[in-house]
């Protein structure tokens, strides 16, 4: 291999032209152009600081030992780090890094190389089969702590945190990619001798799914995963620096399968849960919040009752509420009225008047009224009656929520399905929108409210007559009732013989995934002329009507 080390660059005698063709020498300084073939001292110091191997000299495997090895500046890795891998490296006839070669070995002895050529090609040389792990060879069996990367220079990115904040590598090692974990399993006896696995994989999709495989070969208790700010450790080191990704290492989680928790993990999941932000329902359903607790993202609620029991000006009650107390978009899928009687509803809650009652309400007041509920745009509407395929009904909702909609109603599910659907019966056309709803809501982190009807009550008086219900009367799919988080129950005695009874609506709660508390939730009064309910939740105060 040849010692000398020199560079090439443009020609600097006038009507020459070359761009590379001027080679200066390292050991005289002269430097003589190829193209023109004159020579000059160059007074400059044009040495390079890499050794000069051109790629085309790597012709069997015994020669990549006699490379050299280079910080790679670019990833914020020293040459220590590079130096305690063993890692090689050729370069171009300019002197600039053209490959990286990784020792793999058996038994402490290097067998094979994975070659990199820069920026991002990979070949083999020597032979793989039973090879231990990068960077096995330079670790320490049975001690603390072994961190296991996706890759190469990953596995360089830690050790350069530890080199950086401990003084020392300590152990670290790497696969060869996401995609082959081979080496895991024949090195699992060895891997499980450390007390502490450290899993420092990347955070793509291809990354999370190794680790996960990964972090299964290994005895229970062992495994921590590390999370990190970008997107793999180089990322992390080039960005943050080798504090950052230091602390990452150290402060790994325990991992454990999908659905197990322990440790930190259930007290992040319980501070969490101590600071879910909650919008009270209105004053006149004041009852619900003592046993619900309010309105909160991520989850559904079922509102159930017989025909006629006050579903539609409940959920009105609910949605003018909500624009006053936040300040989201609410929106309202109502598919047994238009988008005009919805309208007029809303405006006679807003004045407190029913606007189609006489004498005829102005129209500055109609103006005003319509200002108050829908001047912001905040309260959205979709404009269909009827039933809706389970897709189509689907991508609205969804579409809404993409609006900022961070409150949804649908009035009501009942209806909400054809019968049939894509060829499913109708419990399987629910049990596919209630599945796909929660995905929603979920996704994007918003309330939805959602209305059901009661089945036909079986013996005694009906729900119509005041009939109190039980979850079993719910109408439809199981899954309207499993997958709801909260359930309410409405009735109302459409044939008592007092007015105000027959004007009473009574709420009890089925069921509470979030407090437990279920049982009677009060009363609301509805009012005729002004189209409310009796203390309906501080509307006058907000919009100051």
């Amino acid at each position: 291999m040849n010692e000398q080390r020199y560079t090439k660059g443009p020609c600097p005698f006038p009507g020459c032209g070359s761009s590379d063709a001027f080679t200066t020498y390292s050991d005289s300084g002269v430097g003589h152009c190829f193209s023109c073939g004159k020579s000059k001292k160059v007074e400059t110091n044009m040495r390079t600081d890499y050794e000069h191997a051109t790629f085309s000299e790597l012709t069997n495997f015994s020669t990549i030992g006699d490379y050299s090895s280079y910080p790679v500046t670019s990833r914020g890795i020293s040459k220590e780090v590079i130096d305690h891998f063993n890692i090689k490296m050729s370069v171009t006839d300019t002197g600039m890094p053209e490959a990286h070669f990784y020792p793999y070995t058996k038994n402490g002895i290097t067998v094979a190389y994975k070659e990199r050529t820069l920026p991002k090609d990979f070949k083999t040389h020597g032979d793989f089969k039973d090879c231990e792990l990068f960077g096995q060879s330079v670790c320490s069996a049975g001690k603390h702590r072994l961190v296991i990367t996706e890759g190469e220079l990953d596995a360089c990115a830690v050790a350069e945190s530890m080199l950086h904040n401990s003084k020392k590598i300590w152990n670290v090692v790497s696969i060869p990619s996401a995609s082959n974990l081979r080496g895991l399993l024949e090195q699992r006896d060895w891997i499980n001798s450390f007390k502490e696995i450290v899993l420092c994989f990347d955070q793509d999709e291809a990354g999370q799914k190794a680790q996960d495989a990964a972090a299964k070969m290994f005895k229970a208790g062992k495994v921590k995963i590390a999370k990190l700010q970008e997107k793999d450790p180089c990322e992390v080191l080039i960005k943050h620096g080798p504090k950052a990704l230091d602390n990452a290492i150290f402060s790994a989680q325990t991992w454990s399968p999908a659905g197990i928790v322990t440790g930190e993990t259930i007290w992040e999941q319980f501070k969490e849960r101590q600071n879910v932000e909650s919008v009270p329902y209105p004053d006149c359903l004041g009852g619900l919040n003592e046993k619900l607790k309010g309105i909160r993202y991520g989850e559904i609620t079922l509102f159930t009752s017989g025909t006629g029991s006050g579903k539609s000006t409940v959920i009105k009650e609910i949605a003018l509420d909500l624009l006053a107390k936040t300040t989201d978009k609410v929106g309202l899928i109502s598919l047994e009225e238009s988008v005009g009687d919805t309208a007029e509803k809303f405006i006679s809650m807003a004045l407190k008047r029913n606007i189609m009652d006489p004498p005829p309400t102005a129209e500055d007041e109609l103006r005003r009224g319509y200002e108050t509920v829908f001047g912001d745009e905040r309260l959205v509407l979709l404009d269909h009656q009827g039933s809706v395929g389970d897709s189509s009904l689907i991508d609205k909702i969804e579409y809404m929520a993409l609006m900022g909609c961070k409150y949804l109603i649908l009035d009501h599910i009942t209806i909400a399905v054809s019968e049939g659907s894509e060829g499913l019966s109708g419990n399987e056309a629910v049990d596919k929108v209630m599945s796909d709803l929660l995905k929603v809501v979920k996704k994007h982190n918003v309330w939805l409210g959602l209305i059901s009807h009661l089945r036909k009550a079986q013996g005694g008086k009906s729900f119509e007559e005041g009939n109190i219900a039980s979850i079993d009367d719910i109408k439809g799919s199981g899954s309207i009732k499993q997958i709801s988080f909260d359930i309410i129950a409405f009735s109302r005695n459409l044939v008592a013989e007092s007015e105000s009874e027959r004007n009473t609506i009574k709420f009890k709660v089925l069921k509470s995934r979030f407090t437990g508390l279920t049982g009677p939730a009060g009363s609301a009064s509805y009012d005729n002329k002004t189209t409310r309910l009796v203390a309906a939740g501080g509307f006058d105060e907000y919009f100051n009507i």
